[in-house]
């Protein structure tokens, strides 16, 4: 009777465990909980103008330019909304997401890819075979956001932005950047 017990025990043990890790590397609380984030288009310090005698040196005003811009397909999870490549003014990147709608998840990234987006199931985990670069972990699974591309990579290398899961190896969703 007391070996029966101890067995028992033991099965509850590991299926105590077995929850435990499972909640922890599904994380499917996630799938109910949204995060949205409204950030507004960066701006940077204009550059001055080039100073006439007698006359005080302004400011040039410049806007940031969009070089690029797609919109989302879905993959794993259904994802819509637009992405843009945009210029600032002192010649730095921002690739910024407008109106982002998609799943909330484990460990999302933003990704650059040389990868081509592709629909359905083979488009799913085709960003991480070439050459891409992290933006950095998703702010938000909806709403309005920037990221900095860093300095010393050339957006023209990448054609493809994707929303990656960097747990499972999966493309929630993805856009194809073409020139603006």
């Amino acid at each position: 009777m007391t070996r029966r017990r101890g067995i028992l025990a033991g099965v509850a043990v590991a299926v105590v465990a077995v929850l435990a890790v499972g909640l922890y590397w599904f994380q499917p609380w996630k799938l109910f909980q949204d995060a949205t984030v409204n950030e507004a288009l960066p701006t940077a310090p204009a550059a001055p103008a080039a100073s006439q005698p007698g006359r005080p040196t302004a400011p040039q005003a410049a806007a940031p330019r969009t070089v690029a811009e797609g919109t989302f397909i879905s993959h794993e999870h259904a994802t819509t909304g637009t992405v843009k490549l945009v210029r600032l003014p002192d010649g730095s990147h921002t690739l910024r997401l407008e109106g982002l709608d998609t799943s909330n998840g484990p460990d999302l990234r933003v990704w650059l890819s040389d990868a081509p987006v592709k629909e359905g199931v083979a488009g799913w985990r085709v960003f991480d075979d070439g050459r891409y670069v992290s933006l950095g972990s998703l702010k938000g699974n909806k709403g309005d956001q920037n990221y900095a591309v860093p300095a010393g990579v050339d957006p023209a290398d990448y054609g493809s932005v994707a929303i990656w899961c960097d747990r499972f190896d999966v493309s929630f969703g993805a856009a194809t950047l073409k020139a603006a």
